[in-house]
């Protein structure tokens, strides 16, 4: 299992995560307060989006679901903005983010024998560019649509430190995390 672990950091590394460690889920704090960032629409997709809250489900079921696997495969990514209010840069830098995620899931799918994955992303789920929730409709691609990690109640900032990773990575960056849960 050490070669698989270590085998996901090269190959997350390699795909362009600036950082990469695997997290221990027994370690993982999470907190329902999470959840009223959501509420109050910080992001602005509440209620707007399959994988988000309220749709996404409580986060005593969410936990729930993730506390079944045992590890996961924590990874951020760190894009250059012009200035701590370059909002363009900062949903280009999502954008990137989401791009990296996608290939690592699909690296892991493709090339690790997991019983099972559950995908983590930041922020709401994007792969469609107009949820179906919107119009009341079922997910199209409920294979591809991912939560955020912060709708599932996990406190992002404890984890990348007690990971290893760096919660602040500079002046005029903006940082993206994600987990993706394995079971072997």
């Amino acid at each position: 299992m050490e070669t698989v672990i270590n085998n996901l950091v090269k190959d997350a590394l390699a795909l362009n995560a600036t950082h990469a460690s695997v997290a221990e889920v027994a370690e993982i704090k999470f907190n329902e307060d999470f959840r009223k960032l959501c509420e109050q629409n910080s992001c602005g997709s509440y209620n707007k989006n399959w994988m988000c809250p309220p749709a996404v489900g409580p986060i005593k079921d969410l936990k729930e679901r993730a506390i079944r696997f045992k590890q996961g495969l924590l990874f951020q990514t760190v894009h250059p903005i012009a200035s701590s209010l370059d909002w363009k840069g900062m949903m280009a830098g999502g954008a990137n983010h989401t791009k990296i995620f996608r290939k690592i899931l699909e690296c892991m799918e493709n090339n690790y024998n997991f019983k099972e994955i559950l995908p983590l992303n930041a922020g709401p789920c994007t792969y469609c560019t107009k949820c179906a929730y919107l119009t009341g409709e079922k997910c199209q691609f409920p294979d591809k649509a991912v939560s955020s990690v912060e709708a599932n109640g996990i406190d992002v900032m404890d984890l990348v430190k007690t990971s290893g990773i760096p919660y602040y990575n500079g002046k005029n960056t903006v940082s993206y995390v994600a987990l993706i849960l394995f079971s072997s």
